[in-house]
């Protein structure tokens, strides 16, 4: 672990330590090394367009609007290889909370998510990427042989 050392003005490193309060860290070191994950991963994302990531996209939606329900299921289906798995929840008679995982190449990833967000009706949406590496290949006593991802640090 490298050590290093950073000067703030007053008023920043109090709007700083406030954030670090709000968000429940520790120290300053954590959420320090929080932001610097967040801007390293979408730098590598904005110039590495096939950088792996893992994801969560949340969106609201009216499950009464018309169609739109089998339009975002036609939508998962049709990206079956960055979907994992969707979660579908209501909220009340007539708003729903879905959350999908993803998995795949990030600018993929964000596309995708882009378009889900940007249908008709939908609501809320809202993307948490994490960029990770894909280690090399694992494979299994059976033959089946496939590729782990692991969060940058």
């Amino acid at each position: 672990m490298q050590r290093f050392t950073i000067s703030l003005d007053d008023a920043l490193a109090v709007e700083f330590d406030q954030l670090i309060a709000e968000r429940g860290y520790v120290n300053r070191s954590e959420a320090v090394r929080d932001l610097l994950r967040a801007q390293l991963g979408g730098q590598r994302e904005n110039t590495q367009p096939r950088t792996a990531c893992v994801a969560t996209l949340s969106y609201v939606y009216n499950h009464h609007e018309r169609e739109l329900a089998e339009r975002l299921m036609a939508l998962r289906h049709q990206h079956h290889d960055l979907t994992v798995s969707t979660m579908h929840a209501p909220l009340d008679h007539e708003h729903v909370i879905e959350t999908t995982i993803l998995r795949g190449p990030a600018l993929a990833v964000r596309q995708f998510a882009e378009h889900v967000m940007a249908e008709r009706g939908v609501r809320h949406g809202a993307l948490n990427l994490v960029v990770a590496d894909a280690d090399h290949p694992h494979r299994h006593a059976d033959g089946r042989v496939h590729r782990h991802l692991t969060p940058r640090h």
